[in-house]
């Protein structure tokens, strides 16, 4: 418990000084507060009471009550304010945080952000985080690539995109791939479900119940996917595949197939199969290595991914392998094509503009 406060003795001068200032409309609200609260110490209201009519904490009360016995109306009314030493935004001060973003590291970390720049700089973090928008700097991001070394990598290119923005007349043009390894798994717990204010949840440790190999075609004029589920992804697959285009296409069309440079595409019984004499109307075009962001069917495999794989649970294969068959029938009810707008010649100029930036770095 505290010891009640005794009354505080006023003048009336003093009290009349107090009072005025406590109604003008043009005194600060802090200060009006503060003379309310001295006029109510004078009349011996608790310290506890005066806080609370008065919007104050109990310690600034008392804070007032020593000032006020100091020095009186005076020692109130001077305005103390904790004065921060804001820095000027300079071209040479935006230089500077440009220069130490992009060109300089923290001793303790691989990348700045706004606070530990702020401190090292001695600014606020707005200013720091102004700087970074302005400029579109985002050192917390970091994108990967990687450049294909085929020598012939030019002339595929122009192959493959050629095919997207002109595809022959009368003629089918299909991206074909394998998602090899899709595993069936089974958590080891039942998922609890999505509530208000909780997301889904599952275990992070699953059971295997086996994997399946997703084949595809897409059809890059309407988005229709042929496709077949097998456990293996050989030759053998391969062909059996095949073999499913060759009968579901319309036998009077050419047959393009973009497809990259996996060893199964190009074996010797892949080749058997495709002899001039056998299969006139197949084509195979093959996109440069390590350039899968070339293939339209990686975008479909990144589409049943997010949507039905990753989260998904399957207690055998041949669960997981209906649930591609319905996501894929779904799809084809509404069959949605990719838009290819990029031209040969803007891809291979970008490529050539990350092939110097890695020259020169």
């Amino acid at each position: 418990m505290f010891t009640p406060a005794i009354a505080l003795p006023l003048s009336s001068p003093q009290k009349q000084a107090l009072e005025s200032l406590a109604r003008a409309g043009s005194t600060p609200q802090l200060l009006a507060r503060k003379c309310r609260a001295i006029l109510l110490a004078s009349e011996a209201v608790p310290n506890n009471a005066i806080a609370q009519q008065t919007g104050l904490s109990r310690p600034t009360v008392v804070a007032i009550r020593a000032a006020f016995a100091r020095g009186g109306v005076g020692a109130i009314q001077q305005h103390q304010k904790r004065k921060r030493s804001r820095r000027v935004l300079t071209p040479e001060l935006e230089q500077r945080i440009l220069d130490i973003t992009l060109k300089t590291r923290p001793p303790d970390a691989t990348h700045w952000s706004v606070r530990t720049l702020a401190r090292h700089l001695g600014l606020t973090r707005m200013l720091v985080h102004g700087v970074w928008q302005r400029y579109d700097v985002q050192p917390h991001r970091v994108e990967r690539f990687k450049l294909s070394k085929d020598p012939h990598f030019d002339e595929k290119v122009r192959d493959v995109v050629g095919l997207y923005l002109n595809p022959p007349d009368r003629a089918l043009v299909l991206c074909v791939d394998e998602k090899s390894q899709i595993q069936a798994l089974d958590r080891t717990a039942p998922i609890l479900p999505l509530r208000p204010g909780l997301p889904e949840r599952q275990t992070h440790d699953y059971k295997r119940h086996g994997t399946t190999t997703l084949f595809a075609a897409f059809n890059i004029l309407n988005g229709r996917v042929i496709s077949s589920c097998l456990p293996r992804h050989r030759s053998k697959e391969f062909i059996q595949f095949l073999n499913q285009l060759e009968r579901e296409v319309p036998p009077d069309q050419d047959v393009h197939l973009i497809m990259d440079n996996y060893s199964t595409h190009k074996s010797a019984a892949v080749q058997r199969w495709l002899k001039p004499n056998k299969r006139r109307r197949f084509c195979f075009h093959f996109t440069p290595t390590s350039t899968s962001w070339l293939n339209q069917v990686e975008r479909l495999f990144g589409l049943i991914t997010d949507r039905m794989i990753r989260r998904g649970t399957f207690h055998c294969v041949a669960e997981l392998e209906r649930a591609i068959y319905q996501w894929l029938a779904a799809w084809n009810d509404q069959p949605r094509p990719f838009v290819w707008k990029a031209t040969a010649d803007v891809i291979l100029d970008k490529v050539r503009r990350c092939r110097d930036a890695v020259v020169k770095s």
